[in-house]
C-alpha cells in the first residue's frame, strides 16, 4: 500500500493544478447542483419489519385520516379562569376554525364537543385542540411547520393580554417534535481552537492553515453530496449535521499527521517533492488504515435495518472517505504550492529530551505497574455511570426550552399528563367481524382496564368498518420505561383478543415506533460490538505483528467508550452540568449515539494507536531495547497526537451548547472519548503496559506469523524499495539475485547466492541434502521472506511486491508448499487450480480438457508413446513422469512468465530423468523462464539447448560453468557471475 500511495503523492506534487482544480470545480459543480435540486431532509423514524410500521402501513392504506402526523395546539386559561368561560372559550373554537381551514390539516378536534373526551384539563384552566394532519410522513417540513404557526398566531396574540396572569397558547406535538437542525456560530469556535493548535504546533501560518483548508474543502464536497441526495431519497435532517462535524474533525486530524510527516521529511534534507511523496506514502497509509476502519464501522450501522440510522452511516462514511481522499491528493497539492517554506525550523538543543513528553513519558513508565493499576481503576470508575444508560428517540421534551414544541410538551403535562405527549395507537383488523362496534367497545374497555393507561381518548372503526382505532392515553410520558412497559402489556393482550373476537391487533403510533427503535438498536449493540473488537484485533494484529498489542489496544477502546457512555449519562440523565452545557431535559439518551460513537472513536482509537506504537515498534526493531523504544518513540510522536486530539475535542465539543438534541449527546460521547483515549488510554496506559510486558509486547506465533499478510502501515516496505531505485539490472534479466541470503531456526539456509538469468533461459538447483535448494526456490516465487541481499524476478523487486509477483511465477510440485493431494482426482486438480488462477466460481470442461491434453502431449514428447491420463484417475495412482508433468502443467496456469519445480530427477534411471527434461521442455513455451532443483543436473543437457541452460550449486559456490560437450563435474573452477552455458 505504501507504494501506491507514494506514487500517488508524487503525482498530486507534480499535477497541483490539475488536482486543485478538480477539486475546485467539483464542489462548484455539486454546490451548484444542490442549488437547483433543493436540499429536503426531514425527521421521519420508520422502521420496515416491526409491527409499529406495519401498522402504520395499514393505516395509510385503511384509514389514511388517522396516519398522518400528529399537532397539538394547547391553550391555557390565566390563573383563576377556567377555558370554558368567555373569551377563552371563544378563542379556543377561534384557533379550531383556523386549523380546520388549511389544506394540511385532516381532522380537527373541538375539545367543546360532546363526543371528545380528555382534551379539557381536570384543573378546567386548558384545552388541548388534537389536529390529524394529511402527510404520508409522521412529520412536517419546515414549510408545513411555518403554515401551522401562521394559522395560530392570530389566537395566540389574543391571550397575549392575559400572559401576566399565566395564559399561554403553544402549538407543538409528535409531528413537531424536532426542528431541522441548524448550523450555529458555536460550531465555528471549534475552527478557531483548531487554527490557535496547528498555529503553536507547527509555528507557522502557512502550515496550519493547509489542515484546515483541506478539511473544508472535503466537508464542502461532504454536504453538498449529501444534501443533494436528499432531493433524491429520504435523508433524516441529523445525518448532514452528523457528516459535518465528523468529516471536520477527523479531516483535520488525517491532514495534520500527513502535514507532520511532511515536515519530518523536510527536517531531514529531502527536497520537497520527495518529502510529500514520502509523507503520504507513511502517514498517508496510518490515514487509509484509519479512515478505512471508521468507514467499516459507520457502514455497520447498517445491521440494525433501520433506514434512517443507515442513511445517518453512509452520510457519516462517505464524510470519512472524502476527508482520507482529501489529505492523499488535495494536501500534497498544496504541499507543492508551498514548496520548502514549511521546512521546521532546527531545533536548539536536538539531543535535549523533549520537554514535557519526555518528562511525563518517563513518569509513567518508572513504576510501569503502578501506572496501569491506577488508570486502569481510575477509568472503570468513570465507567460506573454507564450501567444506568437508558436509550431512547428525542421527542418535545428534549427540545430547547425557548421553542414552541418543548413549551407546548411542558404546558400538556402541566395540566394533562406526561402521557399525552405520547399517545398510543392500537388497530384491530374487524373485517371479519359481524358486530365491529361491540368489537371495538370491548377491546376499548379492556384497554382502560391496564395498568398505566390513562385513558382510551378513541375507539372507533374507519368508514369502511373493517379496521378499528383506538387512541391510548399512557400515565406516563413518551420515553418512560413505564411507557415501554405499557406497549408490551398491549400486545401481550393480541393472543386474547384473537380468541375472544377473532380479529389481529397491533400497537403503533410514533411513541411505539421510537420504542421499537430502541429496542433494536439495543439488540445489535452487543453484535455490533463484537465486530468492531474483532475488527480492532484482526487489523492491529496485522499492523504489528503481535499478540499483546492488539488485546491491549482492544482493551483501552472498551474504556474509552466505556467513560463516553458514563459522562453521557451523567450529564443527561442524572443532570451534572446539565445547565452549564445547556441540555434542556434529562432523561434518556438517543438511541443511536453507541453504535455512532462505538464506530466513529474505533477509528479514531485505532489512529493514535497507530501513530504512537508504530514508532515504537520500529525503534524496537532496530535497538531490541524496549524501555528505550517506547520512550523515543512516544517523544517522537506525542506532539502530533497531542495536537490533533485537542483539535478533534475542539471540533466535537463546539457541537455541544448550541447543537441540535440529537447531535449534542453525540458530540460529548466523542469530545469525552477523544480526550480520554488520547491522553489516558494512548499517551499512559499504552506506554505503561507496553514496558511492563517487555519482550513479550512483540511476540507473535511462528504460524500466526506466517498466515498474516503484510500490511507496511508503517513503510518499510517503501523505504527497501526505494533502496533498490538505483539498481541496475540487466533488460533481459528473469532473475536477478545478489548476496542473497536466508536465515532459519538451526541458523543459515543458504548465504551469498548471486545470480543473473536471463528470459527464457532454465536455472537447475543442485546441492547436498539440506544445502537449501526448495527454500531457494520458494523464495524466488515469492512465497517466502528472505533475510538479507537484492532480488528481482519478472521485473518485481522483493520483498515489498511479494503479492504482485506471486501472479507472475507458477509454481510446479513444491515440496510442502504445492504437494498434490494424492486422494483427489486428476480432473479435480486441474478444476481447483483454475478457478484459484482465473478467481472464477465455474470452470468450463473445455479448459480442463486443454491442460490435461497438454500434459499428454508432453508425455508422448518424452516418451515416444502417448499414455492418456484418465480423467478420474486419482493423482496417486500416476507414474513420476505423468505427476511431474502434471505439477508443471498446473504451475503454466495464467501464463505465467517464471515457472518454479522441485525435484526433477525423480526417476530413478537416467533415461527417465531425461524423459522428464523433454516432456518439461515440451510444455515450456517460448521466453518462459525456468527455475527447477535436480541432484542430475547433467540430465538436463539432453532437452535443454546449451546456450539456455544455467546451473546454480548450493553445496559450495554459487554458479558452476561446465563445457557443452561434456557432463556437469564437481570439480569445474567456480566462476561468480557467468552469462552462457553453465
Amino acid at each position: 500500500m505504501s507504494t501506491v500511495l507514494y506514487r500517488l503523492g508524487r503525482a498530486a506534487y507534480r499535477e497541483r493544478g490539475v488536482v486543485i482544480g478538480c477539486w475546485v470545480a467539483l464542489l462548484v459543480l455539486l454546490g451548484a447542483l444542490v442549488g437547483l435540486l433543493g436540499p429536503a431532509t426531514d425527521n421521519a423514524f420508520t422502521i420496515p419489519g416491526t409491527q409499529s410500521q406495519q401498522a402504520l402501513d395499514q393505516l395509510n392504506v385503511q384509514f389514511p385520516e388517522a396516519a398522518g402526523g400528529t399537532a397539538q395546539y394547547v391553550v391555557v386559561a390565566p390563573r383563576g379562569a377556567k377555558i370554558t368561560d368567555d373569551p377563552f372559550r371563544g378563542i379556543v373554537r377561534d384557533g379550531v376554525r383556523r386549523l380546520e381551514a388549511l389544506q394540511l390539516t385532516g381532522t380537527v378536534t373541538d375539545p367543546f364537543a360532546k363526543d371528545v373526551r380528555g382534551a379539557l384539563s381536570g384543573d378546567g384552566r386548558a384545552a388541548l385542540i388534537n389536529v390529524q394532519l394529511n402527510l404520508r410522513s409522521p412529520s412536517v417540513t419546515p414549510d408545513q411547520r411555518a403554515e401551522l404557526e401562521d394559522a395560530v398566531a392570530p389566537v395566540t396574540r389574543q391571550l397575549s393580554p392575559y400572559a401576566g396572569r399565566g395564559a399561554a397558547a403553544a402549538l407543538g406535538g409528535p409531528a413537531l417534535a424536532t426542528e431541522q437542525p441548524t448550523i450555529s456560530p458555536t460550531e465555528g469556535l471549534g475552527l478557531l481552537v483548531a487554527l490557535v493548535v496547528l498555529l503553536i504546533t507547527f509555528g507557522s501560518l502557512r502550515a496550519a492553515g493547509m489542515p484546515l483548508l483541506s478539511a473544508l474543502a472535503g466537508v464542502g464536497v461532504t454536504m453538498t453530496v449529501v444534501l443533494g441526495a436528499s432531493a433524491l431519497t429520504r435523508v433524516s435532517s441529523t445525518a448532514p449535521l452528523l457528516a459535518l462535524m465528523i468529516g471536520l474533525a477527523v479531516g483535520i486530524d488525517y491532514a495534520l499527521f500527513v502535514l507532520s510527516r511532511h515536515r519530518h521529511e523536510l527536517a531531514e534534507g529531502r527536497p520537497p517533492e520527495e518529502a510529500a511523496a514520502r509523507a503520504v506514502a507513511t502517514a498517508g497509509s496510518a490515514v487509509v488504515f484509519a479512515g478505512l476502519t471508521v468507514i467499516i464501522a459507520l457502514l455497520g450501522l447498517a445491521v440494525a435495518r433501520i433506514p434512517f440510522l443507515t442513511t445517518m452511516g453512509l452520510a457519516a462514511a462517505f464524510a470519512v472517505l472524502v476527508a482520507v481522499l482529501v489529505s492523499l491528493t488535495l494536501l500534497p497539492a498544496l504541499f507543492a504550492l508551498a514548496g520548502g517554506r514549511v521546512t521546521p525550523k532546527a531545533r536548539r538543543h536536538p539531543h535535549r529530551r523533549t520537554g514535557f513528553a519526555g518528562r511525563w513519558v518517563h513518569l509513567v513508565t518508572r513504576a510501569p505497574l503502578v501506572t496501569t493499576v491506577v488508570v486502569v481503576l481510575g477509568l472503570g470508575t468513570a465507567a460506573l455511570p454507564a450501567l444506568d444508560l437508558r436509550l431512547a428517540l428525542p421527542d418535545g421534551g428534549s427540545a430547547p426550552v425557548e421553542t414552541s414544541q418543548r413549551q407546548t410538551y411542558d404546558l400538556v403535562s402541566e395540566h394533562f399528563g406526561a402521557g399525552y405527549n405520547g399517545p398510543l395507537l392500537m388497530t384491530a383488523d374487524i373485517i371479519a367481524s359481524t358486530d365491529p362496534l361491540g368489537v371495538v367497545d370491548g377491546i376499548a374497555k379492556r384497554l382502560r382496564g391496564l395498568e398505566g393507561v390513562e385513558a382510551v381518548t378513541l375507539a372507533t372503526p374507519n368508514r369502511t368498518a373493517d379496521l378499528g382505532l383506538f387512541v391510548v392515553i399512557p400515565t406516563t410520558g413518551p420515553d418512560s420505561p413505564a411507557t415501554s412497559a405499557l406497549v408490551n402489556r398491549m400486545r401481550d393482550l393480541a393472543p386474547e383478543f384473537r380468541r375472544t373476537y377473532g380479529v389481529d391487533t397491533a400497537v403503533t403510533g410514533q411513541t411505539a415506533l421510537a420504542i421499537d427503535v430502541s429496542d433494536r438498536l439495543g439488540a445489535a449493540l452487543v453484535p455490533f460490538g463484537i465486530v468492531v473488537v474483532g475488527l480492532c484485533l484482526l487489523l492491529l494484529g496485522l499492523v504489528f505483528r503481535s499478540v499483546a498489542v492488539p488485546l491491549k489496544a482492544a482493551i483501552g477502546y472498551l474504556f474509552s467508550v466505556g467513560v463516553s457512555f458514563g459522562a453521557v449519562t451523567a450529564v443527561f440523565q442524572w443532570g451534572w452540568f446539565a445547565d452549564l452545557l445547556g441540555v434542556p431535559k434529562t432523561g434518556p439518551v438517543i438511541s443511536f449515539l453507541p453504535i455512532i460513537l462505538m464506530g466513529v472513536l474505533f477509528g479514531l482509537a485505532m489512529d493514535y494507536e497507530v501513530f504512537l506504537v508504530s514508532r515504537m515498534r520500529e525503534i524496537y526493531v532496530h535497538t531490541g531495547d524496549v524501555r528505550a523504544a517506547v520512550q523515543q518513540g512516544f517523544q517522537a510522536s506525542a506532539g502530533v497526537v497531542t495536537a490533533a486530539a485537542v483539535i478533534m475535542f475542539a471540533v466535537f465539543a463546539a457541537f455541544i451548547p448550541e447543537g441540535d438534541t440529537s447531535i449534542k449527546p453525540i458530540a460529548l460521547a466523542l469530545a469525552v472519548g477523544v480526550f480520554v483515549d488520547a491522553f489516558v488510554v494512548r499517551m499512559t496506559l499504552v506506554p505503561a503496559v507496553l514496558t511492563l510486558l517487555g519482550r513479550s509486547a512483540w511476540w507473535l506465533p511462528a504460524w500466526l506469523d506466517r498466515r498474516l499478510p503484510s500490511v507496511d502501515v508503517e513503510g518499510d516496505g517503501l523505504r527497501r524499495e526505494l533502496a533498490l531505485q538505483d539498481w541496475r539490472t540487466p533488460e533481459d534479466a528473469a532473475v536477478v539475485a545478489e548476496e542473497l541470503s536466508l536465515e532459519g531456526p538451526a541458523g543459515p539456509v543458504f548465504t551469498d547466492v548471486g545470480i543473473t538469468l536471463p528470459e527464457g533461459s532454465v536455472l537447475v538447483v543442485h546441492g547436498a541434502a539440506g544445502s537449501g535448494k526448495t527454500s531457494l526456490l520458494l523464495v524466488l516465487a515469492g512465497r517466502m521472506a528472505f533475510s538479507s541481499g537484492r532480488l528481482r524476478v519478472a521485473g518485481v523487486s522483493l520483498p515489498g511486491h511479494r503479492a504482485a509477483l506471486r501472479r507472475r511465477v507458477g509454481l510446479g510440485e513444491v515440496v510442502g508448499v504445492n504437494d498434490l493431494e494424492d486422494g483427489l482426482s486428476v480432473e479435480q486438480h486441474v478444476a481447483e487450480r483454475i478457478a484459484v488462477r482465473s478467481v472464477r466460481p465455474w470452470v468450463s470442461r473445455a479448459a480442463v480438457n486443454r491442460v490435461l491434453d497438454q500434459v499428454d502431449d508432453a508425455v508422448l514428447a518424452a516418451t515416444d508413446s502417448r499414455r492418456p491420463l484418465g480423467r478420474r484417475t486419482l493423482v496417486a495412482d500416476l507414474d513420476p513422469l505423468q505427476r511431474l508433468l502434471l505439477g508443471c502443467a498446473l504451475g503454466l496456469i495464467g501464463r505465467p512468465q517464471v515457472l518454479v519445480v522441485d525435484d526433477v530427477d525423480r526417476a530413478r534411471s537416467r533415461a527417465g530423468r531425461e524423459a522428464v527434461w523433454r516432456g518439461l521442455a515440451w510444455l515450456a513455451r517460448p521466453g518462459l523462464t525456468v527455475v527447477a532443483t535436480s541432484q542430475s543436473p547433467e540430465d538436463a543437457y539432453a532437452a535443454v539447448p546449451a546456450e539456455q541452460l544455467y546451473v546454480l550449486d548450493l553445496s559450495g559456490s554459487p554458479v558452476v560453468p561446465v563445457e557443452p560437450d561434456r557432463p556437469l563435474e564437481s570439480d569445474v573452477p567456480v566462476e561468480s557471475d557467468v552469462k552462457g552455458v553453465l
